[in-house]
């Protein structure tokens, strides 16, 4: 299907965040969801305008995506949690669609194997944690945003293993996390699952949006009365433009404006995105091993895993790696997650466990070219810039995604809210 010449408004990206614009403008102004035909065209709907969302993948959901493996295992390779559940914008929106929201806590300060980590030592580093976050929130009250990496505690026996908990949180170590964002960020500390995968409600929360897949945007240009976009399929106008890219992808301008946007360029090289990867295994002797359990690969480094056991009951050992170590294992090639899974679990639980153990699936954010990562963080000295990227320009251009989020980034539901807010933004520019 041909691209059309013309469009009211071009949405950039079909993850959460142009996802959310698409519904927001299908819904204005009347419920969420109407206005959608099924399928890939663009649609004119209740707003009275034309829209079309620009996917470069072949499938919407950005970072969001489940794979359901062998077993009917689901497996989300991106987001996984709703995060602050109880105030998540996708919480009822997986009721309304017919998911199933799990409310069981989730497993992070526990520790299944007490020979591994035992509850003393694990009390100990909690007590160290907490005594981090104290005073990186101290820290933000004062003038100065700087690196969260200056609040260890010198000489802490514990310092590698709270490290090695930003590169999950964030996707970095703490050396490039700034403390005025990290407390910016807000957190009911109430965590749900999907229990058929968030990558799954994302996907079916899109379904009905006009989406032009395989559709890599390559130029913005703004120079004259219309917006053109050059796309690997070719090119067409539009009033109105809602950019959703991840950031990476705006700072290397591998999407480009003409005349140049040096603001956005620098905003969105001030809030990279972090590593955060994940591989999953099959499970042969279930019963072992505790449901919903945790595990950690190591206790006193940074560059080591993280272990869900057995998710949702499942015969699965979910494995989370972040940072830099996750880059270098991202490098090594396909299959160098779960190797080092296997070896950090084997080290745990006895050599024997390896041939219980059976690669699933990995993620590699990393090396795809239309992420070149998992989720933003900001660098000391740049909590400012999630709000520089966020600002439209000349009432045209908007920008969302979870970078834009000023207290909710690195979410699904933070990019969702940043879709429905450009979305207004543009809405209301169009009728001041």
């Amino acid at each position: 299907m041909s691209l059309p010449s013309f469009i009211d408004v071009a949405i950039i990206g079909a993850g959460a965040a142009g996802l959310g614009a698409a519904r927001a403008l299908g819904a204005f102004p009347g419920k969420v969801g109407t206005g959608f035909p099924s399928g890939n065209a663009a649609n004119t709907n209740p707003s009275g305008l034309s829209v079309l969302v620009l996917e470069a993948r072949d499938r919407i959901g950005g970072r969001a995506h489940t794979l359901i493996l062998p077993g009917d295992i689901r497996f989300d390779l991106g987001c996984e949690w709703l995060h602050s559940g109880d105030v998540n914008s996708f919480t009822p929106i997986a009721r309304q669609l017919g998911f199933t929201v799990d409310r069981n806590r989730p497993p992070w300060r526990e520790q299944s194997v007490d020979k591994a980590f035992p509850a003393e030592d694990r009390n100990e580093f909690i007590t160290a944690l907490d005594g981090f976050y104290d005073r990186c929130e101290q820290a933000a009250d004062r003038d100065d945003d700087s690196a969260a990496s200056l609040y260890l505690e010198p000489g802490n026996r514990w310092n590698p293993m709270i490290d090695a908990i930003s590169t999950y949180v964030n996707g970095c170590e703490l050396d490039q996390v700034s403390v005025h964002d990290a407390d910016c960020y807000e957190d009911t500390e109430i965590n749900w699952r999907v229990r058929q995968g968030y990558g799954a409600l994302i996907a079916a929360y899109g379904a009905p949006c006009p989406v032009a897949l395989n559709t890599q945007v390559r130029l913005i240009d703004h120079s004259g009365t219309r917006i053109r976009i050059e796309t690997s399929r070719g090119t067409l106008e539009a009033d109105k433009v809602i950019v959703t890219a991840p950031t990476d992808i705006i700072a290397r301008e591998e999407i480009r404006f003409s005349p140049p946007l040096p603001d956005k360029v620098a905003a969105a090289a001030g809030l990279p995105l972090g590593l955060a990867d994940k591989v999953m295994l099959g499970l042969s002797e279930p019963e072992v091993l505790p449901i919903d359990g945790n595990l950690r690969g190591a206790t006193m480094r940074t560059a080591t895993g993280a272990y869900h056991l057995r998710p949702f009951g499942q015969p699965c050992i979910a494995g989370f790696f972040g940072g830099t170590f996750a880059r270098e294992l991202e490098d090594a090639g396909n299959g160098a997650i779960a190797a080092q899974a296997i070896d950090e679990i084997a080290a745990l639980l006895g050599n024997d466990f390896r041939r219980k153990l059976t690669p699933l699936g990995e993620s590699r954010w990393g090396h795809d070219p239309f992420a070149r990562g998992s989720y933003s963080h900001a660098l000391p000295g740049h909590a400012g810039d999630r709000a520089i990227l966020a600002a439209p320009v000349d009432g045209r251009i908007f920008f969302a995604g979870e970078a834009t989020s000023p207290n909710y980034f690195s979410t699904a539901h933070g990019a969702r809210d940043s879709g429905e807010r450009a979305a207004g933004e543009m809405i209301s520019s169009a009728t001041a």
